[in-house]
């Protein structure tokens, strides 16, 4: 799958393309570091209706290609290294969501 990546993109919008592509996990989107090249935050986007653009210092667009072959850690290299996007990625368990370890596998869940 291709997830398009500009300033202009909801970020709920790129939660449910990703999940509709694998609804064993989500992703949540971290605020943008306070300057550039900096640490990103801890704190979770608080809403899912803000920008790319409001979240992140480098504003270069494309796509990222999410393979199902790709690991968790791989995703969130990404994400991080091409569109300073800072993500966590989640796995469903039982009736609630953890956290995926980075070595999980997307396709394989």
């Amino acid at each position: 799958m291709k997830i398009t990546i500009n300033d202009h993109r909801k970020i709920f919008a790129i939660k449910e393309e990703f999940n509709k592509a694998f609804p064993s996990f989500k992703i949540e989107f971290f605020e943008r570091p306070s300057k550039a090249g900096g640490a990103h935050s801890e704190k979770k986007v608080k809403h899912d209706s803000e920008t790319l653009g409001q979240n992140r210092s480098i504003h270069n667009k494309g796509t990222i290609t999410i393979a199902s072959a790709m690991t968790v850690g791989e995703l969130q290299q990404n994400f991080r290294d091409v569109y300073e996007l800072s993500i966590n990625v989640f796995q469903k368990s039982g009736t609630g969501w953890k956290e995926a370890p980075e070595n999980v596998i997307l396709g394989e869940s």
